[in-house]
């Protein structure tokens, strides 16, 4: 009897510390005056096996995202409306990444029900592009690369609704460290300019591909004319202008849950290794 008492004992230890490991709840919650930049890349169901799962949301688990911000009072803004919003409590901005077609297909209808606007970071050349092969070579499988990409006229119908603002996410994806300084500027700047012309839009955003750049990238998003750029460091920026173009962001995972979630609305991360 007391052998299986002490075991109830330590599995109950272990587990409470696997929680707060995991969810990290004692941590304190961030100014709620403090935009929540949420992100988000594709909203579909997960792929038997597939290694990026953690970018598929399940549209059931979106949809239960958009009622509970809208059950607890938070404001949908685009990142363009940031410095308005700057102050203001509870407001989210949520972004998506890349340009996948469920996007479209299934983020889209949900906005719309829910009175809710995003913004996506569009790659300008998004068809048979396997990107993750340019950050790890051997990530070949072609799995990003086989998910549908949005057609422009999928792109627009979306901005004509006003759910949804432009911005920019390089012409190719590319891993910008890894480029001579004229590529850095060709992908930033011509990014801009060509989603502007096709879109007939201004585009006051952007998103560094794969979160990875450097004080240069940095000078480069002011230089060709963002207002704004978001990271992938997690978390939620406590001066939106000192840090406008190294925003962190919130990040959502596949795997999120509801209490994982909350979590991260309120502190900007669920646990400590997050």
């Amino acid at each position: 009897m007391i052998t299986t008492l002490v075991a109830v004992a330590c599995l109950s230890v272990l587990l409470a510390v696997f929680f707060s490991l995991r969810y990290a709840w004692w941590r304190g919650a961030v100014d709620y005056g403090r935009p929540r930049i949420l992100m988000y890349h594709m909203i579909r169901r997960r792929r038997r096996g597939g290694r990026f799962n953690k970018l598929r949301l399940d549209p059931e688990e979106f949809e239960r995202q958009l009622q509970w911000l809208v059950d607890n009072g938070w404001r949908f803004a685009f990142l363009s409306e940031l410095d308005r919003e700057a102050g203001q409590s509870k407001t989210v901005v949520l972004t998506f990444d890349d340009g996948y077609r469920d996007n479209y297909t299934t983020a889209h209808p949900l906005l719309l029900k829910y009175g809710a606007k995003a913004t996506l970071f569009l790659v300008v050349d998004r068809f048979d592009r396997d990107w993750s092969t340019t950050k790890k070579a051997h990530h070949d499988s072609g799995e990003l690369m086989e998910e549908p990409k949005l057609t422009d006229a999928e792109v627009r119908e979306m901005l004509r609704s006003g759910a949804w603002e432009l911005g920019a996410h390089t012409l190719t994806h590319a891993l910008l460290p890894d480029l001579a300084d004229g590529e850095k500027r060709r992908e930033i700047a011509d990014g801009k300019a060509e989603l502007e012309a096709t879109f007939a839009t201004r585009v006051s955003s952007f998103a560094y591909p794969f979160g990875i750049f450097g004080n240069d990238d940095e000078a480069l998003a002011g230089a060709a004319g963002y207002d704004y750029a978001v990271t992938t460091e997690a978390g939620i920026s406590t001066d939106t202008r000192a840090e406008a173009l190294r925003l962190k962001r919130v990040k959502i995972s596949g795997k999120e849950g509801a209490l994982g979630f909350s979590i991260r609305l309120r502190t900007g991360k669920r646990g400590l290794l997050d």
